[in-house]
């Protein structure tokens, strides 16, 4: 009978992050297994959620075959076991020699600000965490780039000078300070989803309305977090279960024939699930605000210039003005941009075919909507769906 690979998976699994990586590893186990799992997160989590040092005896007496993990104080002494091991990075960034799964958080900050700007928003800021880790500053740094890249400027909260402040029941004033003193309205990221939600709860202390005063987007899509945030966060989606499946698909070939590589997985964020927090079209120009509120409600409609133009009392060369002044390019590109989200969108949330989605949205034929689709994202809609949706 064939030996059964045994594998360690020592990933967080309180949170969306965790969870999907697990379910890849899964999906592909069960695809191309079987494999046996073990996880032990009580010597892996302590109560506060901090990463506990992994007792080198336990794994070398489990006797296993590899193992996947986020990277703790002691992984040095752990990669001492010698067995084929990827590591999921949240702290330490890119491991040289090593196999790791990372974020593309240059990807993420740029997304987020691009979802500020296109409602409108002209003041920007950006919360992480205290000690801010480096994916943190990573995606702070892409944010603020793309912001100033639109002639705008985003405010950083600095934390703290004291670590005893870092604890969110003694930094919640602070950071409601903070937030009382931005320029209003603003576009805020928040690192991540557990962020945003202290961002919500923070504004609601100080009375700040959201999202008419401070929009918020965080990071994960965590629906358990996005909705216990009064109000529910917008926050950014990325394909982790995707992530998982190559890191298991990776590891089966380390496994296989010993192999050391130094592979980067990289997850990319799909798109942005808007909740309350950032629905709001921050555009002062009232007639330009109901022209944007009308195509992004009909993005699934084969719409025109001259549809959008009746909702209106301006004339055709009137509205074209207004709206180039206010958000800087046409309508026809806002009517293009908005389309172009929704095919990509269902690319990666819906099994249907490149076909389907086009008849779907009017599209005749599918050879109009993959040169439309190519010529906007760089790429067939073949490519995007297998680059960011669920490998099967």
């Amino acid at each position: 009978m064939p030996k059964i690979p045994k594998v360690i998976l020592l990933l967080e699994n309180s949170r969306t992050y965790g969870r999907g990586l697990l379910q890849g590893i899964v999906r592909y186990s069960r695809l191309y297994g079987p494999w046996s799992f073990y996880m032990e997160p009580e010597f892996y989590m302590e109560p506060t959620g901090t990463v506990k040092e992994v007792p080198l005896s336990n794994l070398k007496a489990l006797g296993a075959d590899g193992i996947i993990m986020r990277d703790t104080r002691n992984l040095e002494e752990i990669l001492t076991v010698g067995l084929p091991t990827i590591i999921a990075t949240a702290t330490k960034g890119k491991i040289p020699g090593l196999p790791c799964i990372l974020t593309d958080d240059e990807a993420i900050g740029k997304m987020a600000a691009e979802h500020l700007l296109n409602r409108g928003f002209r003041q920007f800021a950006y919360c992480g965490f205290g000690n801010m880790p480096p994916w943190c500053q990573r995606r702070r740094d892409s944010f603020s780039k793309r912001v100033s890249e639109a002639g705008c400027k985003a405010y950083i909260y600095k934390p703290p000078k004291s670590p005893d402040e870092y604890s969110w029941e003694k930094e919640q004033d602070y950071i409601g300070q903070w937030l009382k003193k931005l320029p209003k309205p603003v576009g805020l990221m928040a690192c991540n989803d557990d962020r945003g939600r202290h961002i919500t709860e923070a504004c609601k202390i100080m009375g700040l309305n959201v999202p008419e005063e401070i929009a918020i987007i965080g990071v994960d899509n965590d629906e358990l977090v996005c909705e216990m945030s009064n109000p529910p966060l917008s926050s950014i989606a990325l394909n982790v279960q995707k992530g998982g499946y190559e890191s298991a698909e990776l590891l089966d070939k380390m496994m296989s024939d010993n192999s050391i590589t130094d592979k980067e997985i990289v997850i990319q964020p799909t798109h942005i699930v808007t909740r309350q927090s950032s629905d709001v079209l921050a555009i002062e120009d009232q007639e330009v605000a109901g022209t944007v509120r009308f195509i992004r409600e009909n993005s699934k409609k084969a719409i025109q210039v001259d549809d959008v133009v009746s909702v209106t009392a301006l004339s055709r060369r009137g509205l074209e003005q207004r709206f180039r002044k206010v958000l800087g390019h046409s309508i026809h590109d806002e009517i293009k941009r908005c389309r172009i989200e929704q095919i990509a969108q269902m690319l990666v949330q819906t099994n249907l075919t490149i076909s389907e989605i086009g008849v779907s949205l009017g599209y005749v034929g599918i050879e109009k909507i993959s040169r439309y689709f190519r010529r906007e994202k760089g790429m067939s809609p073949l490519a995007y769906r297998k680059r960011y949706g669920l490998k099967v």
